[in-house]
């Protein structure tokens, strides 16, 4: 039986993941002639085109969904090889500032600004969260806590990426205008501002494989203060005064649902806040490479095959957005979210001046 469900799951994986292959093949190839806009670039850019048209094909998601997750996070747990103690030193306990500040500001500014746009509080908080720490990952670890109900989850999970995915290809042109050459402040920029793990190692890419190592780690800094928003959520959702069935029914969660965990959470102390895999995989490759030492061949190696994946992976990124997501949700809703991606761009901005001048 397990067999027989391993397979499944490989055949509906393989076709999604076959194509984003084959599209990084080509973007690798294209770069060639086009090295002005890199492999990374073109992988997306052809991801979105042929995502839109011929590859518009819905036995391809769970593969393309595969590619964008697993493949990234293969990346990223071997990215942990190639950072040492001089690049991590150059973020600093300055960058664990920026972090702390661009985050609570990201969230107090997008719970604001949806109540100016008219949206409900709990769609401004999960877009607070999206925004400030990791996209969708972010927003599926506090949706139960704050009792949102799958509308508002699936919307502002839309409009996060929609927003992270235009950051994705402007911030890179911003940060070359406004920093030059200038690694630290470049990966600051995007490690501190772009919305999921597997946008900042785009955007940087755009840039260089240093901005790429020193944007995951501001992005990693997000990612593991996961936990302390989380416990923030918990925290506001409890002193609103009412009791959860009042909560639950509001938000049209029935009994059933809740059993099931579709909005359970009886507390926020009843959520787990595990700290992502990949992370743990990026901190121990990390300090494997800091304490023992990695053969240089097997540096290589790793950062060879962490650049296929990340290529991989652009693709994919590139296929799943669906240009008629954007129609769907309506123009409020993503003037919300691009307001809320040009004020992180502006906080960003202005932290960076004040912490590393």
């Amino acid at each position: 039986m397990k067999i027989n469900a391993l397979k499944k799951e490989l055949d509906g994986i393989l076709p999604g993941l076959a194509a984003s292959i084959i599209i990084s093949l080509i973007s690798q190839f294209l770069a060639r002639f086009l090295p002005t806009l890199g492999a990374a670039l073109i992988a997306i850019l052809l991801g979105m085109l042929l995502g839109n048209t011929l590859l518009n094909r819905p036995e391809l998601g769970q593969g393309t969904k595969f590619s964008e997750k697993r493949l990234l996070e293969y990346a990223i747990v071997l990215n942990g090889l190639i950072l040492d103690f001089q690049v991590l030193k150059s973020a600093g306990v300055k960058g664990f500032g920026f972090i702390m500040l661009q985050m609570g500001l990201t969230i107090f500014v997008t719970y604001h600004l949806g109540k100016i746009f008219g949206f409900g509080k709990r769609f401004a908080l999960l877009m607070g969260a999206g925004n400030a720490v990791c996209g969708s990952s972010a927003i599926g670890t506090v949706s139960p806590i704050v009792q949102a109900d799958n509308k508002d989850k699936g919307i502002s999970i839309t409009i996060v990426n929609l927003t992270g995915t235009a950051l994705m290809i402007l911030l890179p042109i911003l940060g070359a205008v406004f920093y030059g050459s200038d690694t630290l402040r470049t990966s600051a920029l995007i490690g501190g501002t772009v919305q999921s793990v597997g946008q900042v190692v785009a955007a940087a890419k755009l840039v260089n494989d240093e901005v790429v190592t020193l944007a995951t780690v501001f992005k990693l800094m997000r990612v593991l203060l996961i936990i302390g928003v989380a416990v923030l959520y918990g925290r506001m959702n409890m002193n609103e005064g009412e009791s959860l069935f009042t909560r639950k029914k509001r938000a049209g969660i029935t009994a059933g649902e809740a059993a099931d965990g579709a909005g359970a959470s009886a507390s926020p102390a009843a959520v787990s806040y595990g700290v992502p895999w990949f992370l743990t995989g990026f901190v121990v490759f990390f300090l494997i490479r800091s304490f023992i030492g990695v053969p240089d061949r097997v540096l290589i190696a790793s950062k060879a095959i962490s650049t296929q994946f990340e290529v991989a992976a652009l693709a994919a990124i590139g296929m799943r957005v669906k240009f008629a997501d954007i129609i769907k949700e309506g123009p409020k809703a993503m003037l919300y979210g691009l307001t809320v991606g040009a004020v992180q761009v502006l906080m960003a901005v202005a932290l960076i001046r004040v912490f590393f001048g």
